[in-house]
């Protein structure tokens, strides 16, 4: 499975693809060395994401694919339509998806996104506002939140449903 490992602001990124798809972008604790994309895919990813932390690219144009139940897909899709600089709770979310006794569900799906930043799970905060729950560090949710706000110069905007 070809991969390429990015620098990035919040660390280093390992993108994976398989049969023409992202499969994963997910941001590592540990020293890695940066590889360069050796595929026009790996390459696309890796310049959309210079764009989107260059403040340049608000929403991906990439194909992607990840392992996951029909449930789990639906959750990642909901993720997807989230839009870039705003939040919502993981209460707001289930009720997005008609399943609003469904939290831990979604929230454990959420946890289980392998497409870091493509499908935006740090959007999803606590509905006290709090940052909770993120697989790569809280401080890198804080910090992506943070530079959407910027970007989109409206602060962190919640949903109204």
């Amino acid at each position: 499975m070809p991969a390429a490992y990015y620098n990035s602001p919040i660390g280093i990124l390992r993108i994976t693809e398989d049969e023409d798809f992202i499969t994963s972008v997910y941001a590592l604790d540990q020293e890695q060395q940066v590889t360069p994309a050796d595929t026009a895919l790996l390459q696309k990813a890796v310049q959309q994401l210079d764009e989107y932390f260059a403040g340049k690219r608000t929403v991906f144009d990439l194909p992607v694919k990840q392992q996951g139940s029909d449930f789990q897909q639906k959750v990642w899709t909901q993720l997807t339509k989230i839009g870039f600089g705003k939040t919502i709770s993981y209460g707001q979310q289930s009720k997005l998806m008609n399943n609003p006794l469904g939290i831990r569900a979604i929230a454990s799906a959420n946890g289980k996104n392998h497409l870091l930043i493509i499908v935006p799970c740090h959007r999803v905060i606590g509905s006290d506002g709090s940052l909770t729950g993120f697989g790569c560090g809280v401080w890198r949710k804080q910090w992506l939140l943070a530079h959407e706000a910027r970007v989109s110069g409206v602060g962190q905007a919640v949903l109204d449903l």
